[in-house]
Formats: structure tokens, C-alpha cells, sequence
């Protein structure tokens, strides 16, 4: 989001554009079967009453966050204009191996401790998140392509989350837990303009409609996450 904040343009190219660029693609090909587009969280903006349903309105102010409001108001566009068979997925923070933006709180953390170095948090701890695993996620997009052709999916929007939100600090410190430093405290840095207090969901719609609900627990998702990094880095 930092990068969206200082190249907003780029951004709504990648995220608004690169949407409907896709599904008018699609539209024109009578054999695309069915699409699953990523919005996220981010596009609901800033909300007093929490968690997020798919019901609230999107509220979004900042570059990144719009750009996905955007791309998830296009994808039901299409849905409802031209009976495209298209869904869209509003997942928590994903985490998991692979992820390189070392500026995210999971993949920067994991490196930071197998460095031997303190871990930064950019905040001052205390923004509240709701985290998923990357395996959940995976899951949770091909569940919903799945169950495309029913009427109550199409056109859709669907939250996917643990519904567990975590603060940063916390999130840090769960990481810390799993590495082979526990004892280890987080550099706290209070820095981290436009970030939004609190964000996290209420996955009951995809509980309850596409039968999904996420399988891994914290404590083991970090561990295989921490292990990942470890073999990555050790190459």
C-alpha cells in the first residue's frame, strides 16, 4: 500500500483497469466457464461498526483500497449487465511462504528473526487485522469457483477470514512464539500514516452458502510458514 500511495496511477491501471480489461476479455469468449476475482478487505474502508459483512457499503479512500472497490464494483457490473459468471473473493491479510514484499508484516518478521535481528513493527501495534492462511485461501477461491453456477453465488461477494482478528503487536508476537527466538521483542516504531485502526470480517455468508471454512489454526500455519522462509533463505 505504501507503493500505492506514492504511484497511485500504476495501481488503479494494475487493480480497475486490468479488471474490466479482463472481463470484457471474457465476456467475448463464450467459453470462459467461470472467473473469480480479488478484491480484499481494503475496500470497505473505514467503518464504525465491525466486523466487515458483505452487506456494508465500500468506503474506501486511499489509493490501493479504492482500486479494489473499483474492481469489485466492475466484476458485479458484468455480473448483473451481462450474466457473466463472475464472483468476488474479499479475503483478510494473507499470509504464507513465497510471499517476498519484506515490508509485510509476516514475511518481514520470519526474516528479521532468522537474521538474528529485532523485528520492526511500523505501527505503534495496536491496528487490528484478521490474518489467513495462504492454503485457506487457496481453498477458499476454489470452493467458491466451484459453486459458480448456482444462482446464490453468481455475481457474489464473499468474505474469507478467520474471523479472529489479531493487533500487530500480537501477530508479531505469535510469529516470535513459533521461532527459535521467543525471547525476542519487536522494535515498536509508532509510524504508519493511513493505516486504517481496524479491519476484519464476519466470513458467515461463506460459511453458510459455499459450505467454507478455513482448516489450519495460527500457531501451525505460522510454523510451516516459518519453516518455508527458513529453507528460501538458507539456498
Amino acid at each position: 500500500m505504501t507503493i500505492a500511495n506514492r504511484s497511485p496511477l500504476s495501481t488503479f491501471e494494475t487493480n480497475s483497469k486490468g479488471t474490466w480489461t479482463v472481463l470484457e476479455a471474457a465476456r467475448r469468449l463464450p467459453r470462459i466457464a467461470r472467473i473469480v476475482v480479488a478484491s480484499s478487505d481494503k475496500a470497505y474502508g473505514i467503518h464504525e461498526r465491525l466486523p466487515y459483512t458483505e452487506d456494508m457499503p465500500m468506503l474506501a479512500c486511499h489509493p490501493y483500497d479504492v482500486s479494489k472497490a473499483c474492481a469489485d464494483l466492475i466484476c458485479r457490473a458484468y455480473a448483473a449487465t451481462y450474466d457473466l459468471p463472475v464472483a468476488v473473493t474479499r479475503c483478510a491479510n494473507l499470509y504464507g511462504g513465497a510471499d517476498l514484499n519484506w515490508s509485510r508484516i509476516v514475511p518481514g518478521t520470519i526474516r528479521s528473526l532468522l537474521r538474528g535481528e529485532q523485528p520492526i513493527i511500523r505501527s505503534d501495534g495496536t491496528p487490528l487485522r484478521d490474518y489467513l492462511y495462504v492454503r485457506d485461501a487457496v481453498s477458499a477461491y476454489l470452493t467458491l469457483a466451484e459453486q459458480l453456477n448456482c444462482p446464490s453465488v453468481r455475481g457474489q461477494a464473499f468474505n474469507f477470514g478467520m474471523d479472529c482478528p489479531q493487533s500487530v503487536a500480537d501477530m508479531v508476537r505469535a510469529i516470535i512464539a513459533v521461532s527459535d527466538s521467543p525471547e525476542v521483542e519487536p522494535l515498536i516504531l509508532g509510524n504508519a500514516p493511513n493505516e486504517i485502526q481496524a479491519q476484519y470480517l464476519d466470513s458467515g455468508k461463506a460459511r453458510e452458502v459455499l459450505g467454507w471454512s478455513p482448516k489450519h489454526t495460527l500457531a501451525e500455519s505460522l510454523c510451516e510458514t516459518v519453516e518455508w522462509y527458513r529453507e528460501f533463505l538458507a539456498e
